[in-house]
């Protein structure tokens, strides 16, 4: 068997003269040079007897590349390759190896574990910023309104009162407030600020001020009749109206349709008139095509109802 190979950058290649190596060093470098011929050494090392040969051999490799090596080196290089204590041998499996591989591996997992994190963060920011801080303040949006009715019905009430000195709107605004009150002490939200819906209605209904017209406008009817179909024989007339603010602005309306009970809020609607009254502002009309009397109604500041010219009926609809 031939041990003789050429020995790397790391075998120190020193004539008698060098400074003697590192006996710890040497005993590597006779293991690595060992371990260059594996196959054929296991061979040589299984048989009893041989590691004084084996030692021979190790010697005249050495020198033929002027290498002194001591004879206690070259034993240890033979022993220590019998117990492969320059042999890397892998942990077994455990928790430390576990920790160490994940350790080894963290510019990996750290990348993905960075950007689950910022999802998550962003996840959870975008829950806070658009589910539970709008929620939360709503909720106390909510409990401040809650807790503040009682002084608000007292206002309304109030500017109710001040509004009309009529005794049963008076009375209506004190009962709207009352049912409140009690929705409030039952924990009937919704009830209660109905309550408080409905006063600031009934006040801004007293605060209005218009002039119902008649709408006498090139393109627009003036005047409608209906049929009922409960009484065939019967008609009914209608003089098409507009409500006017002060300023000249038209004021929409809720107004109920006799014809189907619903409440529609319009600019225009057909007012109920008699026979009487719908051929007065007809005649007036075909004379030079402006309705001279084009009054039909006024609403005056702390009353709720029109007051209407003589001859006006209950009755409205809102579609022709």
């Amino acid at each position: 068997m031939t041990l003789a190979r050429p020995l790397r950058n790391r075998v120190f290649m020193a004539s008698n003269s060098d400074a003697p190596l590192d006996d710890l060093m040497m005993a590597m470098d006779v293991v690595d040079t060992l371990r260059h011929e594996e196959g054929q050494i296991a061979r040589e090392l299984k048989a009893d007897g041989r590691d004084a040969a084996m030692v021979e051999r190790l010697r005249q490799v050495y020198a033929s590349q002027g290498i002194e090596v001591p004879d206690h080196i070259l034993k240890a290089g033979v022993e220590d390759l019998k117990r492969d204590r320059f042999v890397y041998s892998p942990p077994s499996a455990g928790v430390q190896r576990t920790l160490a591989m994940i350790y080894i591996s963290r510019q990996t997992w750290s990348k993905w574990l960075a950007g689950g994190l910022a999802v998550i963060v962003v996840a959870v920011a975008a829950w806070y910023f658009l589910v539970s801080l709008p929620r939360d303040r709503a909720e106390a949006q909510m409990q401040a309104r809650l807790q503040s009715l009682p002084a608000t019905y007292s206002e309304l009430v109030q500017r109710i009162d001040d509004l009309t000195t009529n005794t049963s709107v008076e009375e209506e605004a004190q009962r709207l407030a009352d049912d409140g009150e009690l929705a409030l002490q039952d924990g009937r939200t919704e009830a209660a600020f109905k309550a408080e819906t409905d006063l600031r209605q009934l006040a801004a209904r007293l605060q209005e001020v218009y002039e119902v017209r008649i709408v006498a406008r090139e393109g627009d009817p003036t005047g409608i009749t209906r049929i009922p179909e409960a009484n065939p024989d019967a008609n009914n007339y209608y003089i098409v109206v507009e409500a006017i603010d002060p300023d000249g602005n038209v004021v929409k309306r809720s107004i109920v349709s006799e014809e189907d009970s619903e409440p529609e809020t319009v600019e225009k609607w057909g007012q109920r008139v008699s026979a009487a009254i719908y051929d007065a502002v007809r005649r007036d009309k075909m004379e030079d095509g402006i309705v001279q009397k084009g009054l039909l109604g006024r609403k005056h500041r702390g009353e709720l109802d029109i007051r209407w010219r003589s001859g006006v009926q209950d009755g409205a609809i809102t579609s022709w």
